[in-house]
């Protein structure tokens, strides 16, 4: 299959190609290869090959899913592909091969996706960009210079440059809708619990993190939601589950919401004027479809879980880095992680258990303030971030300034953490350009478990401002 033939299909046109007999898996895994052969020297987006792997699942057969054939790249942080390392993108992490699947590798599979590469992602997942020490930057297709986002940066590079039309990605606190948002894509944070995280972790960072896709169209989205969403084994908890598949809620009628709009930081700070205009240009979009706008103010939302967010992924990492060195028999030094890392090493020993009670107990308290706003709005629509994307170094994790780059970094995740803290589906929309030819993602969130609402509205959005042709300069 042509290269260019290939990058012109979303992943369910692809399967339906193969479902027809008009293309091959063979076909497309090559078309796929050739096409990072191509594009991954420049963006650094796939830092494992598995080409013989994909080859030889072909040759064994796939499984006749609802996704058999397309191409799929997994992101190289916790998520487990059975005799290949994750990496988490650290150094010290760098040999630290799995013995089994994770349960959403499984699910992957049994759709029919063929595994053949991992992506780039910042050292454990912990910033708003890609440019770990150990594989160096993934850069952002629409301009090399910068960055393609975090923690998702790979996925997005990879998606975005037409390697695959649709890849894994996880997000703890934006790390699905940044990299969307910075690379034109449509990225979707579903509703907590919604895809299984087992067998090796009940939930991640307190139930902050949830694992999908970024992808070219909403459809891809919701096809890969069907085929993965659903309690594991022995899963802690889970959401509601969906009344039909998502697939098929993307053609019903949806009957006219009321829409919050939020064009200012919880701080009361004005966003960047691209920002900003991305934001109102969508409500216009929404009012012309029947919808009901009008702003609001996200200072109903306590400042101050910052410190807790903190504490949980410090406790997180230092139990994640602990675990590994006992298996490896090797504490770390400060010469095996990136300086941000090893700040949040120390600082996850030095908390007590109590710290790390207290802090649940304060995102909590945080995210119940913002589902309130539920009560008068069906979704809530900002910029999904208050800045275009940004060069790359200017969130390097090889900073001495450690207070500078916290306080950086919480304004550029304004938006998305707290939806993380809520537990919320939240979705980035690729809706709008800067002048200078950079993607604006525009953030939709919807109530806890109403991701059918979500996808809809996404789905309306796409239609009346359809972005799938839009690519980056060859």
């Amino acid at each position: 299959m042509h290269t260019i033939d290939y990058q012109r299909h979303d992943a369910s046109s692809l399967a339906a190609l193969v479902a027809r007999g008009e293309v091959s898996p063979e076909e497309l895994l090559e078309a796929a290869i050739a096409s990072c052969d191509a594009a991954n020297a420049q963006v650094n987006a796939v830092t494992t090959r598995l080409d013989e792997d994909a080859r030889a699942a072909i040759a064994a057969g796939l499984p006749q899913g609802p996704l058999r054939g397309v191409p799929f790249l997994l992101k190289d942080l916790n998520t487990l592909l059975a005799g290949t390392v994750t990496s988490n993108g650290s150094r010290f992490f760098a040999h630290n091969r799995a013995d089994h699947d994770s349960e959403l590798i499984a699910r992957y599979k049994r759709a029919g996706l063929v595994i053949f590469g991992k992506t780039n992602t910042p050292e454990f997942g912990l910033t708003v960009t890609t440019e770990p020490v150990l594989f160096g930057p993934a850069r952002n297709p629409w301009n090399l210079a910068y960055m393609a986002g975090g923690s998702s940066g790979g996925a997005a590079a990879a998606v975005a440059a037409g390697i695959v039309p649709v890849a894994h990605a996880i997000d703890g606190g934006g790390s699905i809708r940044i990299p969307a948002s910075c690379c034109g894509l449509y990225g979707l944070k579903p509703t907590r619990g919604r895809n299984p995280m087992g067998p090796d972790r009940g939930e991640g960072w307190s139930g902050m993190s949830t694992e999908h896709v970024v992808s070219r169209s909403v459809r891809d989205s919701a096809a890969l939601l069907d085929a993965t969403c659903g309690p594991d084994l022995g899963a802690p908890y889970f959401a509601p589950p969906p009344v039909q598949p998502y697939t098929q809620v993307l053609e019903a009628r949806q009957a006219p919401l009321r829409v919050g709009m939020c064009l200012r930081l919880p701080s009361g700070e004005r966003v960047h004027a691209e920002c900003e205009r991305a934001a109102a240009d969508t409500a216009n979009v929404l009012g012309e479809l029947g919808h009901r706008v009008e702003e609001v103010d996200l200072g109903v939302v306590q400042e101050g879980f910052g410190p807790a967010f903190r504490i949980i992924i410090a406790g997180n990492v230092r139990a994640a880095i602990e675990a590994h060195a006992a298996r490896i028999g090797r504490q770390p030094s400060p010469e095996d992680l990136e300086r941000v890392t090893w700040a949040m090493f120390e600082a996850g020993g030095r908390a007590s258990a109590a710290d790390y009670a207290r802090a649940v107990l304060a995102v909590h308290r945080s995210g119940r303030q913002y589902a309130q706003l539920f009560e008068r709005f069906d979704l809530l629509l900002s910029p999904t971030l208050p800045r275009p994307p940004q060069k790359l170094g200017v969130f390097s994790m090889m900073t001495d300034d450690l207070e500078t780059y916290g306080r950086e970094v919480a304004q550029f995740t304004a938006f998305t953490a707290i939806v993380n803290i809520a537990g919320n589906p939240a979705a980035s929309l690729p809706l709008h350009w800067s002048t200078d030819g950079l993607p604006i993602g525009v953030q939709l969130v919807a109530r806890y478990g109403e991701e059918a609402t979500l996808l809809r509205v996404s789905a309306q959005l796409e239609q009346a401002r359809p972005w799938f042709d839009r690519r980056p300069a060859a």
